[in-house]
């Protein structure tokens, strides 16, 4: 299962991981968003102690998303050792998201 990232825990959860992330900026109100949320779920699962897979409600963490320059969701980063790869913007196919993380690994 993904983890639910919010401003609380963005620094422990993702900044601080031993492990890359895999960070979705999503809103509850965005269509490509809720396509893309099984998706996720699946990436949470086949990468579990490998890397962690995080949902951020940009609605309610607007600091992160701004901290990030996301302007248009979904938006995907990989973060790994606080740096952020290149993001993936827009509804992607799933090996998109496995080469992003694989990349990372």
């Amino acid at each position: 299962m993904a983890i639910v990232l919010t401003s609380a825990n963005f620094e422990q959860e993702v900044l601080k991981s031993e492990i890359p992330v895999l960070v979705d900026f999503y809103a509850d109100w965005c269509g490509p968003c809720k396509m893309m949320g099984p998706v996720v779920e699946e990436l949470a699962t086949e990468f579990k102690g490998k890397a962690k897979v995080g949902k951020l409600n940009i609605d309610q963490s607007e600091d992160i998303a701004a901290r990030y320059g996301v302007m248009s969701i979904p938006t995907f980063l990989v973060i790994k050792n606080g740096v952020a790869a290149a993001p993936l913007v827009g509804a992607r196919d799933k090996h998109d998201l496995v080469a992003a993380i694989e990349k990372a690994l």
